[in-house]
C-alpha cells in the first residue's frame, strides 16, 4: 500500500506544488487585506490548501492519463507510472475523480464566486493537455490554468475579483508560460518527431528562449505593478527584487547550445521564486495589520 502511495505521490509530482501554492496564498493574503482590510481566518487558509491539492493531483493525473502514449514514447516520460505499468489507467482515473471531488468540496465551503470559477478551473485542467496536439500556444494555456491559483485565492475570500487580481494573475500567468518554455527545450527533439506542439519545436533554441524572457518580463512588470496599486510596501518589494533576480539568473543558465541546467531553471530557482515572493508578501502585511 505505501509502494503505491509513493507512486501515486511521483506520478503527480508533489514537490512541484511548491510552484502555485504560495501564489495561491498570497492571493488570499491580498484580497482579504485589500477587500476586507484584514488578515484571513485559519479556516479559509485549511480550504485554500484543499482546493489546491485537489485542483493540482486532479491536474496532475488527467494529464498523466491524457499524455499516456505520448509518455511511452518519449525516453524522458517513459518510466512515469502509467507507461511503466506501475498503475492502471483505472486506477489514474479513480484519482482523478477522487481529487475533483477534493477541489469540489473545498470550492463549496469557501464562497459563491469560488464555487462558480470551479468549471473554468476544471475545463483548463482538462483542456491543457490537449492543447499541445494543435497549438505552440499550450505554454500560455497552462499559465492560464496555474494563475487559477492566485485568482481563485482572492476570490475565495473576497467573492469578487478587482484590477489588482487580474494583474498578478497575468504576472503569475506569463511566469508559468516562461518557464514551461524553458522546461520544453529538452524534448524539442522528440517534439518535431512526434508532431508536438511547443514554442521550441515551432521557433528553435534561441528564439524560444527569447520568447521566455519576455513572458518574464510580463511578470517582473505585473509583480512591481502590485506595489503601486495594493498596500504591499517595502518588504513585499524587496521580495520582488529577489523575484527578479532569480529570473535574470534563470535565463544566464540556459542557453542554446547548453541546456543541461534545464532542470535548475525549472523547478529549483521558480519554487525558491514563489516562495520568496509569498513570504516577503505575509512579512509586509502581518507587519502592517498584525
Amino acid at each position: 500500500m505505501f509502494r503505491k502511495i509513493g507512486v501515486f505521490l511521483e506520478m503527480i509530482k508533489i514537490e512541484h506544488t511548491l510552484f502555485a501554492l504560495p501564489f495561491a496564498f498570497m492571493g488570499m493574503l491580498l484580497g482579504s487585506v485589500v477587500i476586507n482590510g484584514h488578515l484571513p481566518s485559519w479556516a479559509q487558509v485549511g480550504w485554500i490548501l484543499l482546493a489546491m491539492i485537489g485542483a493540482r493531483s486532479a491536474a496532475m493525473g488527467m494529464n498523466r492519463l491524457i499524455d499516456r502514449y505520448i509518455d511511452a514514447k518519449n525516453p524522458r516520460t517513459a518510466k512515469r507510472a502509467i507507461p511503466a505499468g506501475m498503475l492502471k489507467t483505472g486506477e489514474v482515473a479513480a484519482f482523478v475523480i477522487v481529487f475533483f471531488a477534493l477541489f469540489l468540496w473545498a470550492t463549496l465551503e469557501l464562497s459563491r464566486f469560488a464555487l462558480q470559477l470551479f468549471p473554468i478551473a476544471a475545463f483548463l485542467i482538462i483542456a491543457y493537455s490537449y492543447t499541445k496536439r494543435f497549438t505552440w500556444l499550450c505554454h500560455l494555456v497552462l499559465g492560464a490554468t496555474i494563475a487559477l491559483a492566485p485568482l481563485g485565492g482572492w476570490a475565495a475570500v473576497t467573492d469578487s475579483f478587482s484590477w489588482s487580481s487580474l494583474v498578478f494573475y497575468i504576472a503569475v500567468a506569463f511566469w508559468t508560460a516562461g518557464f514551461d518554455v524553458i522546461y520544453a527545450c529538452d524534448d524539442i527533439d522528440f517534439d518535431r518527431r512526434e508532431g508536438i506542439y511547443s514554442i521550441p519545436s515551432r521557433f528553435g533554441l534561441e528564439k524560444a528562449l527569447k520568447i521566455a524572457q519576455g513572458f518574464h518580463a510580463v511578470t517582473a512588470v505585473g509583480l512591481i505593478a502590485l506595489v503601486f496599486i495594493t498596500p504591499l510596501g517595502w518588504w513585499y518589494a524587496a521580495g520582488v527584487v529577489i523575484a527578479c533576480s532569480i529570473l535574470f539568473y534563470q535565463h544566464r543558465i540556459v542557453k542554446p547550445s547548453d541546456l543541461s541546467r534545464v532542470q535548475t531553471a525549472f523547478f529549483t530557482m521558480n519554487s525558491w521564486l514563489s516562495g520568496i515572493v509569498f513570504i516577503f508578501t505575509l512579512i509586509d502585511l502581518v507587519v502592517k495589520y498584525w
